[in-house]
């Protein structure tokens, strides 16, 4: 299965957090003429799509960040020292090439240590290579604070399957950008707005913003969770989620029922496979949407992803395409005045 050209031109862009501008080109060309596009203060790019004016307003949240780096200091060797944007593993970064945006364009390194012993790989043994001979040459091309991510283009595997950099979240961003597609082509009358969100990485920081200013009435975060169908999955922890087994829907705390009711009640119509996600907090931006203003009616559907915060990201198209129909058969259920209290 060839990987769809949007996803494709997602997964390919740069944008670690904090430096989510760097990814806007490609979700206000996906959004086109369907909606309205403006960025906020932290960073997060809202698209706003206006109904009827009689319909419930669902706004779809998808991180735009990912996980990355940034230059933290220019030795006098030339070589880089680099502090992390967002949580990942040391071991994961070393021997990585890696691509830094910098005010005079991208410039290519690698990733290096400074010591040759097989201890547990530390960051701060780490250090950046651009092949610079000192630090006046190293600082005619980049800078403290340039954000770095890992060069890992999407690759097609077998059955479906696609590995790359940036799929948390950017496969989630494809689902909800795929969906505003289709459901401005169905007509559909519902106030329907897209939050590329930003900081996630960080704790979820851009989502609570953007919904104070938004005032939906039902926000759907569309994330990645982790499959469970690898070595080091456990479905005791929060439930069986694998490759091919469609989206998982989440029920906890921060969820509203009747949100996921209807979730359910739309895949099972539609015969779109799902697993169900259980925990106490979600860990996605669904924890701070749920409480703004005097709160919003939450749900949460996320992606089986194997090799979380790595280069090697991987998960099967066809859960992604099944999503997208989650998503749109879930919209079509949303009438006027829905009771939405627990």
């Amino acid at each position: 299965m060839q990987i769809p050209p949007l996803l494709d031109a997602l997964l390919r862009a740069h944008g670690p957090t904090g430096h989510e501008q760097l990814a806007y080109d490609v979700v206000r060309e996906a959004v086109g003429d369907l909606a309205e596009v403006e960025s906020d203060t932290v960073g997060s790019l809202i698209a706003r799509r206006r109904g009827t004016g009689e319909g419930l307003h669902l706004a779809l949240y998808a991180h735009l960040d990912v996980v990355g780096l940034a230059v933290a200091h220019i030795g006098e060797d030339g070589l880089l020292s680099v502090h992390t944007l967002g949580v990942w593993r040391a071991n994961v970064a070393y021997g990585q090439r890696v691509e830094i945006a910098t005010a005079r364009g991208r410039v290519t390194g690698v990733i290096a240590r400074r010591t040759k012993d097989a201890e547990k790989v530390e960051w701060d043994q780490l250090y950046l290579d651009i092949g610079t001979r000192d630090a006046d040459e190293a600082r005619s091309l980049v800078a403290p604070g340039d954000p770095i991510v890992v060069v890992a283009p999407p690759v097609e595997l077998a059955n479906g399957r696609v590995a790359s950099r940036s799929l948390d979240d950017r496969a989630g961003l494809y689902v909800a950008l795929e969906a505003l597609k289709r459901l401005a082509a169905d007509g559909v009358g519902l106030d329907l707005s897209i939050v590329a969100a930003a900081h996630e990485e960080l704790g979820a920081s851009g989502a609570g913003p953007a919904t104070h200013a938004l005032e939906p009435d039902l926000a759907l975060v569309l994330d990645v969770t982790y499959a469970s169908d690898v070595p080091s999955g456990d479905p005791n922890e929060s439930g069986r989620h694998v490759l091919g087994g469609g989206p998982a829907i989440f029920r906890g705390p921060a969820v509203n029922p009747h949100v996921f009711e209807l979730l359910v009640r739309a895949a099972e119509a539609e015969g779109i496979p799902y697993s169900v996600e259980t925990g106490m907090r979600t860990h996605s931006d669904a924890d701070d949407t749920y409480l703004s203003r005097e709160g919003v009616a939450t749900g949460l559907v996320s992606l089986p992803l194997r090799h979380m915060h790595s280069p090697i990201e991987t998960v099967e198209l066809a859960d992604l395409d099944n999503c997208i129909r989650l998503v749109v058969a879930f919209a079509r259920l949303l009438e006027p005045g829905l009771n939405l209290a627990r």
